[in-house]
């Protein structure tokens, strides 16, 4: 059990003075941030996308983002920070803000573009998915305006986050190995019709790649004289593939069908069946008239009715 007595190495009540030390601190960085937010427009007015200061005759005038980065060079601020906070100050009159609430969740909060949707956000937190409490934290303020939270609470947030991470082809395929490994991931994983077709698709695509693969190996450049007996041997593995998988079809429907003697099908369960022989006699159509006219090519309804759909 937790002692609830102490915070990580410290006690309650030193945890609520460094707490309340904190705020204070963040406060006053706050207060820093709004005041450069409050005087970068002084130099450089927010303006309309593509307005343009009037220029007097012989005038010279540093553009916009010349000026903020002389600005933000002088102050010892990045470009980006000085250009940041004097857009957040735009959209949070001082009037609007609240001292109560760091810098960091207005400038998240900055993001609703209807003014009025804005202002009345920031007087009503929403309830926090941990505690319960209505506050405004800075997650509560990136779960507000849809970005991704440091802190992820929901299954959909921790989705979000996965994705986020696995970016990468070589992250996302490792992770989904792993994934895969678990039996209850790959069962429920291949529930869905969608992944399960993509994943017999790829096997497919990957043996006559490795089928490819070994051709060439065994033929090397150029039409050698064992070519035409390579491929009579690629035909009749294929071949064999095929009459393989109709009779292991037709072995387990002939196990499978007596014992549905006597037995009352539910009317989802009827139905579930009833598509799956759909599919069966589709792909059976789909097989015939690949072997008679060597055609393989599925179309749209076809391929729908395969996946499922």
């Amino acid at each position: 059990m937790a002692d609830l007595s102490k915070v990580g190495s410290v006690s309650r009540q030193r945890y609520e003075e460094i707490v309340a030390e904190l705020r204070e601190a963040v406060q006053r960085e706050s207060g820093a941030c709004w005041l450069v937010g409050d005087r970068a427009p002084e130099i450089e007015p927010m303006r309309p996308h593509g307005g343009r200061q009037a220029v007097l005759p012989g005038e010279v005038l540093l553009s916009v983002r010349e000026s903020l980065f002389m600005l933000a060079e002088d102050v010892g601020l990045n470009y980006r920070t000085v250009e940041t906070r004097r857009w957040t100050a735009s959209r949070w009159p001082s009037e609007r803000r609240r001292l109560d609430l760091s810098y960091t969740v207005h400038r998240t909060l900055a993001h609703i573009e209807d003014e009025r949707e804005r202002f009345a956000a920031i007087r009503h937190p929403p309830e926090h998915p941990g505690t319960g409490r209505r506050v405004w934290t800075p997650d509560q303020a990136n779960r507000r305006v849809g970005f991704q939270v440091a802190r992820p609470v929901s299954p959909q947030e921790k989705i979000n986050a996965i994705h986020t991470l696995a970016r990468e082809d070589e992250v996302a395929s490792k992770v989904t190995t792993d994934m895969l490994r678990r039996p209850d991931v790959a069962f429920r994983v291949m529930r869905d019709d969608t992944a399960r077709h993509q994943v017999n698709d790829t096997q497919v695509e990957q043996a006559r790649q490795v089928r490819e693969a070994r051709e060439r190996e065994l033929l090397g450049d150029g039409e050698p004289p064992l070519a035409p007996t390579v491929r009579r041997v690629t035909h009749a593995i294929e071949f064999l593939d095929l009459v393989s998988s109709c009779h292991a079809f037709v072995a387990k429907a002939s196990r499978v069908v007596p014992h549905l003697r006597d037995r009352h099908l539910s009317d989802d369960e009827s139905a579930v069946i009833h598509s799956n022989v759909a599919r069966v006699r589709a792909t059976c159509d789909w097989i015939d008239h690949a072997v008679q006219t060597g055609q393989v090519d599925v179309d749209e309804e076809l391929a729908r009715l395969l996946r499922g759909e």
